[in-house]
Formats: C-alpha cells, sequence, structure tokens
C-alpha cells in the first residue's frame, strides 16, 4: 500500500508545521449526482468568500497574520519568483471583492474550508498518484510538473518545497499550484484532501477544519472518510 510521507528535509526548515489529511474514498463528484445539494455547496462557498474577511484586519495585506506567516515560510525555500501560498490568492480575492467561484463540486467544498478558516486547503485524485507521495525539498530538481492551465510543462526548482511522486510533482512551491495529472475531477472517486498549518498558534483551527472538511464531503458527495494529522512525532500515513 502506498504511503504519504512528510520527509525530514522538510522539517528540518518547518518543525512546527502541522498537516491535515482527509482520505475521501467512495465519493461521488459529478455535477449531475449533486445537483439536489449543489445549492447547499453553493451556498457554503459564498459565505465562506464572506468570512475570509475576518483574516483581513490590517490595512496592509502582507501583515494580516494569515498571509504573514506564510510569507515567512515562503522565504526559507527555493522557489519561482512571485509565488505565493494559495490562502494568500484567496485573501486576495476576498479583499478585492472578487469572491471565488464554483470549480466542481470538492475543489468548491474545500475552498470553502480554507475560506472559513484562513489555512491552505488542496485537493488531489488519490487514483493518479504514482507510488508513495512525499512532502519535502527537492535535491536537483527538474521534477516533471504541468500545471493546471499550462500547456509546457514547468519543472521544479533545485532546492524547493513540494509534493512529489514517482512520476513527477504533484504540487509545486508547497501550495502554491496543482498540476493536470491529478487534479480532481468530476471522474475523481478516491480524493486526497489536505489542510496545511505553519502557525502553531493555530492548533485547534487545523482540527476543526479538518472536522470542517470531512464533514461537508461526506454529507454531500457520500463516501468513506478517513481523517489524519501528522506532524515531526508523526510524519507518514498510508493512504
Amino acid at each position: 500500500m502506498s504511503k504519504f510521507i512528510i520527509e525530514e528535509p522538510f522539517w528540518e526548515l518547518f518543525p512546527d508545521a502541522e498537516i491535515a489529511v482527509v482520505l475521501a474514498k467512495g465519493v461521488d463528484n459529478r455535477e449531475e449526482a449533486a445537483a439536489s445539494v449543489r445549492p447547499e455547496i453553493d451556498r457554503y462557498l459564498a459565505e465562506s468568500n464572506l468570512l475570509a474577511k475576518r483574516f483581513l484586519t490590517e490595512e496592509v495585506f502582507s501583515e494580516n497574520r494569515a498571509v504573514a506567516v506564510w510569507r515567512d515560510a515562503y522565504r526559507k525555500f527555493k522557489t519561482k519568483k512571485g509565488v505565493r501560498c494559495s490562502i494568500e490568492a484567496l485573501l486576495k480575492r476576498a479583499e478585492k471583492g472578487n469572491p471565488v467561484g464554483r470549480i466542481n463540486p470538492l475543489v468548491d467544498i474545500y475552498n470553502g474550508v480554507s475560506l472559513q478558516f484562513g489555512l491552505p486547503c488542496g485537493g488531489e485524485d488519490l487514483d493518479a498518484f504514482r507510488g508513495d507521495l512525499r512532502l519535502t525539498r527537492t535535491e536537483k530538481g527538474g521534477d516533471l510538473f504541468l500545471a493546471l492551465g499550462d500547456e509546457e510543462n514547468d519543472n521544479t526548482l533545485p532546492g524547493e518545497i513540494c509534493y512529489l511522486d514517482e512520476e513527477g510533482a504533484v504540487c509545486r512551491c508547497w501550495n502554491w499550484r496543482d498540476g493536470q495529472r491529478t487534479m480532481l475531477t468530476e471522474d475523481t472517486r478516491n480524493a486526497f484532501l489536505i489542510i496545511e498549518s505553519v502557525d502553531p498558534t493555530r492548533s485547534a483551527d487545523v482540527q476543526a477544519a479538518l472536522e470542517e472538511l470531512a464533514r461537508k464531503t461526506e454529507r454531500w458527495l457520500g463516501g468513506r472518510l478517513e481523517l489524519r494529522r501528522l506532524n515531526r512525532e508523526n510524519p507518514e500515513t498510508e493512504l
């Protein structure tokens, strides 16, 4: 059985990080199947877009704690110029009154949780992984990666924090951008959903977000849900 492993090079940079995972197996992510609950999902996403503004209390956007902790984190490893954490991108939209819209049910649910709790959330198709999934720091870089919306590969840099499997990168610059190979689609039946934190003061929020993500996924899309929390003392889990 394959595993999700957070490797020591990651922990050397982020010893206090917490990673929470929902394994959602047997879900039905088709819009057709979710038609009866689609109004609830849309309403949740709309409400979360409004709730996100509570994380924007400072006049200078980068000084808001939910943004600042990730700006600091991204300075600790090699990134493409100008890339930002996924929660920063969502909060920037909230600040500008440009709400995050629907994509597909699973993505809408995790975007809602991300906005509600001010934490990065993401998701991948579990069946698209090749071997173990690793969160680590690259050595030589060059791991194959085709980003969402791109037509040419944009491979990893040396010293970059990213999610990798045996075929290449799954998500680049930690949680900046997903790849096409493992993206959630309406055909996804088994999903890997993740919540990330580098702020040790928000451990309770991570747990609340994990439970909310699992609860809403099960309620609206069915399936069997398994919850995991990983840290330096517990750095891996079976998938």
